[in-house]
């Protein structure tokens, strides 16, 4: 038996390996963090760690994994027990009121009801905040199906409460009542159990009245009851309180939004039948809200809760109730900015849709204030500054818009887009195409070499038909580019030529194009013909013709495809559109999965079908674990095979027949038979009689020789 202080021993040895071996494992989750902060791994050996710690130490570490995941309920019940287990209560009570009405996670508020319960008992108006505990709790998560076992709770706790004098009693029953009556209403997963309570609870007070009680109750505890039916079918599969990840873009994560919006779909139809808008408004509000919790990266479940919520204002305006449209529309605006300032911060999508909707209610200062915020913390800054200039123009006029402008191609992260946005808004809304050419002036002076500015500069001059001046630009433009970035230049100034100049001109473009690319282009005269000719996507020679001469085809970047009606593993097209090379139909190909052994029967491999005749031949042979042996040495056999060549046919006659004293014209006499030919059986097509002559032997038939040398050895 081993030595109790030996293993101690090699206990106190093994920590300091232990505590190196834990600390690399924490070094590589930090690393791993950088360039991966949503690295749920990384995350679980940090937390595993952090419950190890006192709180003082880990506090950090907790910080940081709600500033990442600031809507995960699990995450701030982490964090919150934590707190609890050393009893820093006024923290806990701060993480709280941070953590509650962001986060209607229902676990997470009934660990609230929790604390309040074990730490507000001593107070002497323990009830009171008790009962506003519940009542605040239901008001957030009381209408989810799983919330039943808090309704339960509030009632039982309801019936604790001691009633001195029928007064007190009767308004203990009354209260009990009414939570019963709420309760029995909801499609809750419990709701049976529910009205049976509720049931039992009426007749113990009155028989009488219970009856009429009950069956004024019957009909909502029905329909709810139908609805928790129908929630369940609905929501089989969904999963809640998982971190929000950033897009992931793969099959699960397409599947559980679609499920999430099937959901919320179901929700809007009003499955409860309910006249009160209020009530399906919070309804389908709370599903979008259990929705975000999970896939709060997700900007488009943002802008269609906010969408939805206008809708239910704008219709509530429409038939006269006013005050309430009025709060639903503050909604709109603390909803675009919760996201705004949580999760997607960065997006620039719901910024401009948030800025768009004060404009819309006439708040100007707040859309200055969303532009300036989203200004100062993005770091492309160029499409807030063209978005920010048309707010302007719209709201307050051209002068303040030209404000923005200045501003924009003042700033040394703005791209070439704000001269482009500036020159087309003084072009378009001042009527003034002088500005507008300054503007492109500008702009050409801090982006000289930039192929896409200078063609939208050539653009706007070809469209205003001042063509000396357009000239004059690819003249300038083509005597500082260098050679590898001109090409695009040349193409559009032979289309220039082609469209307003002579064939003069024509050809002195081309010639001119021809001579700058003179090593691209030697045996390719043909292929510069069909720039002269084409016109956009139209080509003077068929697609085979273009691909024999190696032609580029290409699309016309003018047409605007309908994003809409792209699905998501649809190919658009067969062939490469940079080069009419053939591609294959990925959408009718069967992906590789490799078959088990003891299916090695069906009439695919791989994925691929086989030839009807080697099929049946598969579908004969017995699968391969009924081979059991002798196993063959491959190599061994190809070498004796090649090494050492068999006797041939007449040799073995030859020997078989000295082994017999015979010769061998005797020897096969006797095998093949006195006629000295061997019978066949008639076909059955070709038989006359009823019997049928048995079939002659072969004439190398072993078991006959056998038979034979045993015959003459006997004799």
């Amino acid at each position: 038996m081993a030595d109790p202080k030996h293993i101690d021993n090699i206990k106190v040895n093994n920590l300091p390996e232990m505590a190196l071996e834990k600390g690399d494992k924490l070094q590589k989750a930090e690393n791993k963090l950088k360039n991966h902060p949503y690295d749920l791994e990384s995350w679980n050996v940090l937390i595993k760690d952090a419950q190890e710690k006192p709180i003082e130490v880990s506090r950090r570490v907790y910080e940081r994994l709600i500033d990442t995941f600031p809507t995960c309920g699990r995450f701030w019940k982490l964090y919150i027990e934590e707190e609890l287990k050393s009893k820093n209560f006024e923290k806990v009570e701060h993480l709280f009121q941070r953590c509650l009405l962001k986060v209607l996670n229902l676990d997470l508020w009934k660990f609230y009801l929790t604390y309040v319960k074990e730490t507000k008992r001593n107070l002497k108006n323990f009830r009171e905040k008790m009962m506003k505990a519940y009542e605040f709790a239901l008001e957030k998560v009381g209408i989810d199906v799983a919330s039943g076992g808090i309704w339960s709770d509030y009632v039982q706790f309801i019936r604790s409460g001691e009633a001195a004098g029928s007064y007190a009693e009767n308004q203990k029953i009354m209260a009990i009542r009414r939570v019963y009556q709420r309760a029995v209403m909801m499609p809750l997963s419990n709701v049976e159990q529910l009205w049976r309570d509720y049931s039992t609870f009426e007749q113990n007070v009155n028989e009488i009245i219970a009856k009429k009680l009950l069956e004024e109750r019957s009909r909502d505890y029905q329909n709810a009851r139908r609805v928790a039916k129908d929630y369940e079918a609905t929501t089989r599969g969904l999963i809640r309180g998982a971190p929000a990840l950033p897009p992931q873009n793969n099959g699960d994560e397409r599947a559980q939004i679609e499920m999430w919006k099937k959901y919320i779909a179901w929700e809007k139809n009003n499955p409860m039948r309910s006249e009160d808008r209020n009530m399906t408004k919070k309804r389908v509000m709370y599903a979008y809200e259990q929705a975000l919790l999970t896939w709060g990266h997700h900007p488009d479940i943002w802008y269609e809760a906010a969408l939805f919520l206008e809708r239910t204002a704008t219709e509530a305006h429409e038939k006269g109730d006013t005050i309430r449209a009025q709060e639903w529309r503050d909604e709109v605006a603390g909803l675009y900015e919760k996201a705004t300032i949580g999760l997607l911060k960065n997006n620039l999508m719901l910024h401009f849709a948030y800025a768009d909707y004060e404009e819309s209610r006439m708040k100007t200062e707040q859309c200055h204030n969303i532009y300036k915020n989203l200004l100062s913390n993005v770091s492309d800054p160029t499409l807030v500054y063209i978005q920010y200039m048309k707010f302007s123009r719209r709201a307050e006029g051209v002068g303040k818009a030209r404000g923005v402008f200045k501003k924009a191609r003042e700033d040394s992260r703005s791209r070439y887009h704000v001269f482009v946005a500036g020159a087309l808004m003084e072009y378009y809304c001042t009527k003034a195409p002088e500005i507008a050419v300054r503007i492109f002036e500008l702009g050409l002076k801090k982006f000289p070499k930039d192929i896409q500015y200078i063609l939208k500069y050539v653009n706007h001059l070809s469209h205003q038909n001042d063509d000396n001046n357009t000239r004059v630009l690819f003249e300038r433009v083509l005597s500082t580019l260098e050679k590898d970035k001109s090409w695009p230049i040349w193409s559009e100034f032979l289309r220039f030529e082609s469209e307003v100049g002579d064939l003069s001109s024509l050809l002195k473009v081309e010639k001119r194009r021809f001579a700058a690319f003179e090593n691209e282009c030697k045996s390719k005269e043909t292929s510069l013909l069909v720039d002269r000719y084409r016109f956009h996507d139209l080509y003077p020679c068929s697609t085979q013709e273009l691909r024999a001469m190696d032609y580029q085809v290409e699309l016309d970047q003018n047409i605007q495809k309908n994003p809409l009606m792209a699905t998501k593993n649809q190919v658009a097209t067969t062939r490469d559109s940079r080069g009419g090379i053939a591609r294959p139909d990925f959408s009718q190909m069967v992906p590789f999965c490799p078959l088990p052994a003891s299916s090695i029967r069906s009439n695919q491999i791989f994925g691929y079908p086989v030839p009807c005749s080697a099929a049946e031949v598969m579908m004969n042979m017995p699968p391969p674990h009924c081979f059991q042996g002798p196993f063959v040495n491959i190599d061994k056999l190809i070498n004796v095979i090649s090494t050492r060549c068999p006797p041939t046919f007449e040799n073995m006659l030859e020997k078989m027949a000295a082994s017999e004293n015979m010769d061998v014209d005797q020897y096969m006499s006797d095998v093949k038979g006195s006629d000295g030919s061997r019978k066949r059986s008639a076909p059955a097509e070709e038989e006359e009689d009823e019997t049928v002559q048995p079939a002659a032997p072969p004439s190398f038939d072993i078991y006959r020789m056998r038979q034979h040398r045993r015959h003459i050895a006997t004799s």
